[in-house]
């Protein structure tokens, strides 16, 4: 696939605002995650919670849409000049030819759960929610991708992708498309999701998250630990000559609801067409940020794919341990992980883990390298349903 210029990006998560943030915090081994104060009856576990979203007030103009995850949507606005970056491309494209493309896999499911909490009495005895939080649009899975149109002033194709935790990794495959057909010149893509009872007691119910800060492919692994974040990143037609856009991979397993295929098919055919698409061989990859959510299940699989199809001097890792997993919003956080990676060399290890299991092959690493002269990475993002992504980033 001809390359995309990645013009501007950023990610909010947990370790703090922005790029600086990100970066500082990876080459420290300084993690975000902290005992889980969350919501009025706090599950025993660790979670990588955002600093400040309670006091974070929207503008005027867009409070019709309030809630936490549209508060996180434009607190990640603010960072790395993002959107300046975004008026600027308007100005260039006009803004019926940028499109929005944003992940999430609850939207903002918190305000409904708070909705229905307080449901009231209706005038005809029927409950209902309470005032201010009768917001029809809140309560819809594109309330993301309608919050941020709005917000940035563009009219291009506004899409919202629901697809669990690979959520805003495809984003990049949807726009990529939307390009390639003409329908767009440039794309914001993006992804937020933030903590709520639905996701917590939801994953605590299928007995996938942990009681301590998440190790991923470490021998004693036994869960995750759940996080909230958001970011985004400005596609442009031509290559340009910084971070590119290369290639990526799609792929779905079919094989169950939330456990991935037990020989990681689906994950090698993703891995695969991304590199396929990006023109590269396996052993032309210097970094790879695995799905490596710590929980048993899929960091076997997942292991066991990357032993398969590359090299042991590959340094592959989860950063999870850092954020936690912050479900729709991973793929854009653990790809701008990746860019980071390509613009300052820094590869990151995985967090808290020790120990490796011994299913995991060479490429999996627990320590921080560096590698200056760093071409190309990618992402890997999986989820629920068997639904994969992979994607490919490089630089001039």
């Amino acid at each position: 696939m001809p390359a995309l210029a990645i013009t501007a990006y950023t990610a909010t998560t947990a370790l703090g605002r922005g790029r600086e943030a990100q970066a500082g915090a990876l080459g420290a081994r300084r993690g975000g995650l902290r005992p889980n104060d969350f919501g009025p009856a706090p599950l025993p576990t660790w979670i990588g919670r955002v600093d400040g979203l309670e006091e974070q007030a929207l503008p005027a103009g867009l409070a019709g849409w309030d809630c936490r995850n549209n508060r996180l949507a434009w607190m990640a606005l603010q960072a790395d000049g993002m959107l300046d970056a975004v008026r600027a491309a308007r100005g260039r494209h006009g803004p019926e030819r940028v499109a929005v493309v944003m992940g999430t896999s609850t939207s903002s499911i918190g305000a409904s759960e708070e909705a229905y909490a307080r449901l009231e009495a209706g005038p005809d005895g029927v409950p209902a929610f309470p005032a201010d939080l009768a917001r029809p649009m809140v309560h819809t899975p594109h309330s993301l991708g309608d919050f941020v149109q709005a917000a940035t002033g563009l009219r291009g194709p506004c899409v919202t992708v629901a697809t669990a935790c690979s959520s805003s990794a495809k984003v990049f495959a949807q726009a990529a498309r939307l390009l390639q057909a003409g329908l767009a010149d440039a794309a914001l893509v993006g992804g937020v999701d933030t903590l709520c009872g639905s996701v917590l007691f939801g994953f605590n119910s299928l007995g996938l998250v942990s009681a301590h800060p998440c190790r991923p492919f470490d021998r004693d692994r036994d869960g995750l630990s759940l996080g909230e974040a958001g970011g985004y990143a400005l596609l442009e037609r031509g290559p340009g000559d910084g971070l590119r856009l290369c290639g990526y991979g799609e792929s779905s397993d079919a094989h169950h609801m939330s456990a991935p295929h037990p020989d990681g098919l689906g994950a090698r055919l993703a891995m695969r067409d991304a590199l396929a698409r990006a023109g590269i061989t396996p052993d032309q990859l210097g970094y790879l940020n695995l799905h490596g959510t710590s929980t048993p299940a899929n960091d076997t699989v997942e292991a066991a794919a990357v032993s398969a199809m590359f090299p042991g001097d590959l340094h592959a890792s989860s950063t999870k341990g850092w954020t936690g997993h912050t479900l729709g919003a991973a793929g854009i956080v653990e790809s701008v992980f990746a860019l980071l990676a390509l613009e300052t060399g820094l590869l990151p290890g995985t967090l808290h883990s020790e120990d490796p299991d011994p299913a995991c092959g060479p490429q999996i690493r627990f320590d921080n390298a560096r590698d200056p002269g760093l071409r190309y990475a990618m992402n890997n993002s999986f989820g629920f349903g068997g639904n994969n992504a992979a994607l490919v980033f490089g630089r001039a």
